[in-house]
Parts: structure tokens; C-alpha cells; sequence
């Protein structure tokens, strides 16, 4: 298998409302999608929002789900005021913010947000990590 990741699709409960948060509400670029799914540009990957029951249909799994998945998405910047930034614009969109931002034991700085579906956030700023060509 190659290394890479060319999408993550999240199952939500509310196409509309998820589409609204991470188009409105957290800026990300939406894509021309089919009605029934929304995908999103993320410089060299892409976000999929999906009905979380047929998501899980198509899987062959039970849709059901409490606590933690095990499973976050990581968004990494260029600085701690981007972080905050960025916690800041998913909480108004409302995301619950599950731990504000603050330094953290490996040297950076991060912090977690849920979406409206429940799924997890990480937004950090690793001075240790390459965000980006804009950020070198």
C-alpha cells in the first residue's frame, strides 16, 4: 500500500447542519458533491460528510456508538494563536470544546474540539512538525 491518506468520511446525523458547520462555520472549501454526500478540499485530501446509518450500512457495522471511537482528526498550524483561532471559530460554529488549548507536554500547543456529531478535533501547533509551504 502506498502512504497516504486521500479521505476521511465522517457519518453524521445531519447532512445539512454538518455541511453548514464545516462550510460556514469552520471555512472549509465545499467541493460539487451529490445530494446525498459533501466533500470538502483539504489541500491534497479530502473531508466526505455521509449519513452516518448508511455509512455504517455500507460497512456491514452497527451505527451505534458511545465514548470515545478512538479515532481523531488532527489539524496542525503554524502558531499557538492559530490554535486559538481556529478553537475559537469551531466553538461559535458549535463544536463543544472538550480541552481549551493550552501547552502541552511534547512542546507544542493543542486542544480539542466535537463537532456536532460528536467526532474529534485536535487542533495543535507542533513547532516540531511542517505544517505547510506557506508555513516555511
Amino acid at each position: 500500500m502506498k502512504p497516504r491518506i486521500s479521505m476521511v468520511t465522517l457519518g453524521v446525523s445531519d447532512l445539512a447542519r454538518a455541511v453548514e458547520f464545516y462550510q460556514t462555520g469552520v471555512g472549509l472549501p465545499k467541493m460539487e458533491s451529490p445530494p446525498e454526500v459533501a466533500f470538502f478540499n483539504l489541500d491534497g485530501s479530502w473531508l466526505g460528510l455521509f449519513d452516518r446509518k448508511s455509512l455504517a450500512d455500507e460497512a456491514m457495522i452497527s451505527p451505534e456508538g458511545s465514548g470515545y471511537s478512538g479515532f481523531n482528526i488532527a489539524h496542525n498550524v503554524a502558531s499557538e494563536a492559530e490554535v486559538d483561532e481556529v478553537m475559537d471559530q469551531a466553538s461559535a460554529a458549535g463544536a463543544s470544546i472538550t480541552k481549551p488549548a493550552e501547552k502541552t507536554s511534547w512542546g507544542g500547543y493543542s486542544g480539542y474540539f466535537k463537532d456536532l456529531d460528536g467526532h474529534l478535533w485536535e487542533v495543535a501547533h507542533n513547532p516540531h512538525f511542517w505544517v505547510g509551504p506557506e508555513d516555511k
